[in-house]
């Protein structure tokens, strides 16, 4: 799990706690390290976090890891519906979140292999980043259980 944290840290903490509620191998942060620590109810102290501060860094990380797929979570014109995306439990993936109001910045989407979205059918906009990230996990996980 990739979190964007160039403006604000809202929901990094929710993510931190989805991450180690699906069993995530890793959180990594871009941008600023520090964030409000308290929405992660101690997960924080038991959960594997890397920083990494320019995009430089993030991506060579990522390019160190053998088989792996960057799938980057926002509801941009080209994104894809995550219900009909295929997960392949022979992969490792870089499942990134972007920001409160801010999305993913245009240099993360660049590095993603696939961009997906979270259908959603009221009114509303977008899902917050805690939330939308707990229903991918749970996405990922449903789909490659056997």
């Amino acid at each position: 799990m990739v979190c964007c944290n160039l403006g604000n840290d809202f929901n990094i903490a929710t993510v931190i706690r989805n991450a180690n509620a699906f069993l995530a191998k890793e959180v990594w942060i871009y941008g600023k390290k520090q964030w409000d620590r308290r929405g992660a109810v101690g997960t924080h102290q038991y959960s594997r976090i890397r920083h990494f501060k320019t995009l430089e860094e993030l991506h060579g990380a990522m390019d160190g890891v053998v088989d792996s797929v960057t799938v980057a979570i926002d509801n941009v014109g080209d994104a894809q519906p995550i219900d009909g995306f295929e997960w392949d439990d022979s992969k490792h993936y870089f499942i990134i979140m972007g920001q409160e109001q801010i999305g993913i910045p245009q240099e993360v989407l660049d590095i993603s292999e696939h961009c997906l979205y979270i259908r959603q059918y009221g009114s509303v906009r977008s899902l917050n980043v805690g939330t939308a990230s707990g229903i991918v996990m749970q996405d990922y996980c449903t789909k490659t259980q056997k």
